[in-house]
């Protein structure tokens, strides 16, 4: 039986990463408690581990709220994962599975039809099919740590609805560098697929700073 708690937690996150609680929203814990169909301390357990994940921030006598991240906290995000994804991908590519490399490339065709332009673009199917594309890299890594470090600041990039924010040629580009990535990890070269991450994070940075509006700290 699912813990009233963990229910809690799962139908917040869940709220937070599909938009339905903006960024800097009020998350008022009575009002979540009737959400969730839970009471008050649950909600309360909740907002603890999604704060704990930065997707929530609580202030003393002021409660918690969405987080709202500025181009500064984006900008050393990006940072973060473009050092953690590309370790993990030299390390996946001396422990990747032939099985892997199928799917990946599966996963890439389907990426790129999904980003196709014309009525039947889903960018909601290549934002799914791009956090398999990325966990099963991190999975292949074989490091529990770094799963557990990248957890904590992948978050971020889904709430921001990031590929609705990509112009047609980062669109094209990130199937570029999702291919690349394939083929380096396929010829098990570990340099080639660091290089490979290193240039697909540090693109998506670029992609997602241009589109985000200017705020106070960047004066």
């Amino acid at each position: 039986m699912v813990r009233a708690a963990d229910h809690a937690y799962e139908v917040l996150r869940a709220g937070i990463l599909d938009g339905s609680f903006g960024p800097g929203e009020r998350l008022g814990e009575s009002e979540l408690a009737d959400a969730t169909g839970t009471s008050r301390t649950p909600v309360r357990e909740a907002l603890r581990r999604l704060e704990a994940e930065g997707l929530v921030e609580v202030a003393p006598h002021r409660g918690a709220r969405v987080t709202n991240w500025t181009r500064a906290d984006v900008a050393e995000i990006y940072d973060l994962r473009l050092i953690l994804e590309s370790f993990a991908a030299e390390r996946a590519a001396t422990r990747v599975t032939d099985a892997d490399v199928t799917r990946l490339r599966e996963l890439s065709a389907a990426m790129e039809a999904a980003a196709a332009p014309g009525e039947d673009r889903d960018l909601e199917l290549l934002a799914r099919l791009n956090t398999e594309f990325h966990m099963l890299i991190r999975t292949a890594a074989d490091s529990p740590r770094l799963l557990t470090m990248l957890g904590a600041v992948v978050q971020m990039p889904l709430v921001l609805t990031t590929f609705h924010r990509y112009a047609e040629s980062e669109l094209a580009r990130s199937a570029a560098h999702h291919r690349d990535l394939v083929d380096a990890l396929e010829a098990r070269d570990a340099r080639w697929a660091q290089s490979a991450m290193r240039a697909h994070v540090a693109a998506a940075k670029s992609s997602l700073l241009r589109s985000l509006p200017p705020t106070p700290d960047d004066v």
